[in-house]
């Protein structure tokens, strides 16, 4: 997928709302995981990307900075995000509980 076109999503836009859900691109532009939800808004919030699994079965919930994700939208106006973690190395982060 060529992300290159698809437009960045606001500061303002990085609420609980808009990103549950959203795809997780890795730098190969392969899927790495889900965004299953967020803490805080705005540039300090904080996502858990939930990694692995099958239909969320088995998968392994990781909190990141929400900065350190490249936010977007695509031409049907998917909510989606592209980081520079394989799947490999967010499943070797330190598992998030609530």
């Amino acid at each position: 997928m060529d992300h290159a076109q698809h437009t960045r999503l606001d500061v303002s836009e990085y609420t609980e709302a808009v990103l549950t859900g959203a795809t997780v691109y890795g730098p190969g532009d392969e899927t790495v995981g889900t965004i299953s939800h967020t803490h805080g808004t705005g540039q300090g919030a904080q996502v858990v990307i939930d990694v692995g699994g099958f239909l969320g079965i088995g998968a392994k919930p990781v909190l990141v900075p929400v900065a350190q994700l490249d936010l977007m939208r695509d031409e049907s106006r998917e909510v989606h995000a592209v980081c520079n973690w394989t799947k490999d190395e967010l499943k070797s982060m330190p598992e998030h509980r609530d």
